[in-house]
């Protein structure tokens, strides 16, 4: 006779397979099926267009088919504005902790997601064929056309601009001299068609055209803080089973190589 221990013990032993099983297939885990039809809004800053068009928004799509990722992308202060104003966003990606606490502060994304992600460096640069002795921050006092940067009311890389130009004290040198874009691509754009003799914008947004070379980089000192990417979600998301599962993947290894493909420092 099969004592009442031995059938316990054997009970316990097949729900044990069969949990093992289940984990396997990944019933406990989030399950694909269960994100489809899941639309995540990403509002992102304008330097980060590149990496998620090109590589990470196709890369999260065909490894969660039926999740589709609708980006916005814009200087992070016009992108802050837009959350306060309501826009659908799910996962806001900022070029400055600037932004993001201020939305934290309003309560308008769940801080408890937000994380230090990406680094970025500022930099000086001229159109690629350009002839001028510009080889530091300090010579742009003399410098005779315009010189492009991000308004620094808005746009981050235009801050860290500013922040360089005061710090390096030639701010009141130039400040006449300075075009203001809309944000970093705009800056980009500029030098690159020769339509301003110089720029500072983004190590990254350098890499990503070969119209125009870099200078030099901001000193560390000239800046007071690091040029920080935090990202964190929304609160309110319709989609946050694959807002959260899109967050996990923006730090999977495959991401994080994207990223620092395009220049990006994994912070």
């Amino acid at each position: 006779m099969v004592s009442k221990k031995n059938i316990i013990i054997a009970v316990i032993a097949v729900i044990v397979v069969a949990g093992v099983g289940v984990w396997a297939t990944g019933t406990f885990q989030t399950n694909n099926s269960d994100l489809k039809g899941q639309e995540i809004h990403l509002a992102a800053a304008a330097s980060l267009k590149n990496a998620y068009d090109n590589d990470l928004i196709p890369m999260f799509e065909k490894k969660h088919p039926g999740v589709k990722v609708t980006p916005t992308y814009a200087s992070s202060g016009d992108l802050q504005t837009q959350i306060e104003n309501g826009l659908d966003a799910d996962v806001f990606m900022s070029a400055s902790n600037k932004q993001m606490n201020a939305l934290a502060d309003e309560g308008l994304v769940d801080n408890s997601t937000n994380v230090q992600f990406l680094e970025n460096k500022v930099v000086l640069i001229v159109p690629k064929d350009s002839n001028s002795n510009i080889s530091s921050f300090e010579d742009l006092k003399n410098v005779k056309g315009s010189i492009a940067i991000g308004d620094p009311e808005s746009v981050p890389a235009g801050q860290y601009g500013k922040e360089v130009l005061t710090n390096l004290g030639v701010w009141s040198d130039v400040e006449s001299k300075l075009s203001y874009g809309t944000d970093v691509t705009a800056v980009l754009n500029q030098v690159a068609q020769g339509s301003a003799e110089c720029g500072i914008v983004y190590a990254t947004d350098a890499k990503s055209s070969d119209d125009v070379k870099v200078v030099c980089e901001a000193p560390e000192d000239a800046l007071d803080t690091p040029v920080i990417y935090p990202v964190a979600m929304v609160n309110g998301t319709d989609s946050s089973d694959a807002s959260k599962e899109f967050l996990e993947f923006l730090q999977s290894p495959e991401a994080k190589q994207v990223f620092e493909e395009y220049g990006f420092t994994i912070h």
